[in-house]
């Protein structure tokens, strides 16, 4: 297996409510936990290169840039079968969002605090999605997002140099140049406490906490660890997707 996506409800870009996603070597896909809206019924998908999944639905990147989808079709976020030429997935709570090989973002699902107007964006590298926001990272290394203003997980105009971004529930979070990590929104279990981070070069962000990658391998986190979630002192030899 050479990926999964995993979660509960109101966490991050390649999350979901109960189950579990994993992806073959061989491009096929693996789901588990509950399947109330269908999000689990995979097994017949092929040629699959990339996973994502979010609140009661999953989405497939095919290696053809076509986008697939189970679950949950009410608020339209698994409208996504027009998409072409796809290079990435991210999935909020209610929204997709898909980064096109020329740059261009596409989201659809629930607008209703305006998360899926990227329609404007150009030159995007990369894509992530939380709850009500999505954030998109430019080939110039700055950070654009739309979304619900008032946590102020889209207070990232000022970010300069970026070159990774994640999204939790009601936070973002980035990694510049030169190995920082910087991070905006709600920081009410401290996930946003991430700026004494030094030699990162990967961040992900949960629901309510956050990890970052070194250089070395070693995995650092913050935020909310009422679960276990952010007991990575002994993590080593990590690496990066891909």
């Amino acid at each position: 297996m050479v990926a999964v996506a995993a979660g509960n409800v109101h966490t991050a870009s390649n999350t979901g409510r109960s189950h579990s996603v994993g992806l073959r070597a061989d491009g096929t896909v693996l789901a588990t936990g509950w399947n109330g809206d269908g999000q689990c019924e995979v097994t017949s998908w092929r040629g699959v290169t990339l996973v994502a999944a979010g609140w009661r639905r999953t989405l497939g990147l095919a290696a053809d840039g076509t986008v697939l989808a189970a679950g949950r079709r009410r608020d339209g976020a698994c409208d996504v079968s027009p998409w072409r030429e796809v290079v990435a997935l991210a999935c909020g709570d209610w929204h997709s969002v898909g980064l096109t090989a020329d740059g261009t973002a596409l989201a659809v699902g629930n607008n209703r605090r305006g998360q899926c107007a990227v329609g404007t964006w150009r030159d995007i590298t990369a894509v992530a999605a939380g709850y009500l926001h999505t954030v998109g990272l430019t080939a110039a290394g700055r950070v654009l997002a739309v979304g619900d203003p008032s946590t102020g997980a889209c207070d990232v105009s000022a970010w300069r140099e970026a070159v990774a971004v994640a999204a939790g529930s009601y936070h973002t979070v980035g990694v510049t140049a030169s190995g920082r990590a910087v991070a905006a929104g709600s920081n009410d279990s401290g996930q946003c406490d991430v700026a004494g981070w030094r030699d990162i070069v990967a961040v992900a962000a949960g629901s309510t906490h956050t990890l970052g990658l070194r250089t070395n391998g070693t995995v650092v986190a913050t935020g909310n660890n009422e679960h276990g979630q952010c007991d990575t002192t002994g993590w080593h030899s990590i690496r990066t997707p891909g």
